[in-house]
């Protein structure tokens, strides 16, 4: 976990242009970004990839790989939220300690507990936030909640570097997610041929029209069964959310099976309107993480 001092380095690097650490200088290679990236995400990237860079001098990709070696292959994170069942809506349930957007969401943040809150509550998948200086995550809290219950678990953060993937495999991850915006086609593509070798499924997520005509071709790369599609309902410029977006956003969408609606939702209501436009799948957090239990929230949400 970065101390302070790390973060504040990591910070005057942005800002200067090139990152000196105590254990030596390292220089962290120019990221191929998507064009429409905005100043928000441009800024987390840019931290990102020095973070990778550091990350690389601790855990070098051979310790990932015989790491890996050992371990059982990942639950399936497709097959727990794309499935033939009575049950209109599969939730995605999130833990994350705050945002950006959002500051302090949990004060009395314990992963553990609210994992098993989510799965007593009947979550299908787990989506755990593992960027610490945004987030206040960490990647340890994926071995944490996937050993205290049986779903699957979403590594949710800003994967720059394939590195990254192997990294997340390491730590537990069945699924990683991919943030449209941030990427090139022949990162998404390299990136989701990588995780589906190492059996994990990719959520693939868009913000904005220009980035599902980019990228939706590419859902179900390289072998069905692998690949979600997540439309994430916030706008990265105002940071407001309206789940309006996911209807928009579907009508271009042939195969709605995999689509996950993504920020916003709060309401039974909400959910209720996006199965009208045949959406079975939700990826919720903030609002299940304001209330005193959890699970009760998510039982309650789950009540359309």
């Amino acid at each position: 976990m970065e101390t302070p001092a790390h973060a504040h380095m990591i910070d005057a690097g942005i800002n200067s242009g090139f990152v000196i650490v105590f254990c030596g200088a390292i220089s962290a290679p120019p990221h191929r970004l998507a064009e429409n990236m905005t100043n928000a995400l441009q800024k987390i990237v840019a931290r990102k990839v020095i973070e990778v860079e550091v990350g690389k001098q601790h855990s070098p990709l051979e310790i990932l790989q015989e790491k890996i070696r050992s371990m059982p292959r990942p639950r399936n994170f497709f097959r727990a939220v794309v499935r033939d069942s009575e049950e209109p809506t599969r939730v995605i349930a999130e833990i994350k300690k705050r945002s950006p957007s959002a500051g302090l969401i949990r004060n009395d943040f314990d992963p553990v507990d609210i994992a098993q809150r989510y799965h007593q509550a009947g979550a299908a998948a787990i989506s755990c936030l593992t960027d610490e200086i945004d987030f206040g995550g960490h990647l340890n809290f994926i071995k944490l909640v996937r050993d205290a219950m049986p779903l699957p678990v979403l590594r949710k953060d800003f994967i720059v570097d394939s590195w990254q993937i192997w990294e997340s495999r390491a730590a537990g991850a069945d699924a990683i997610l991919l943030i449209a915006e941030c990427l090139t086609e022949q990162d998404i593509v390299d990136f989701q041929i990588l995780a589906v070798e190492l059996g994990m499924t990719v959520l693939l997520e868009v913000h904005d029209v220009e980035s599902l005509y980019r990228v939706q071709n590419h859902v179900g790369f390289p072998h069905v069964g692998y690949s979600l599609l997540g439309i994430n309902n916030r706008n990265l410029k105002t940071m407001k959310t309206d789940i309006t977006h996911t209807f928009r956003m579907v009508d271009l969408i042939e195969d709605r099976r995999v689509v996950v609606s993504e920020s916003g939702i709060r309401t039974a209501q909400d959910i209720q309107r996006l199965q009208q436009h045949d959406v079975g799948i939700v990826l919720v957090g903030e609002h299940l993480l304001r209330q005193p239990d959890p699970g009760q929230a998510l039982r309650e949400l789950s009540d359309a």
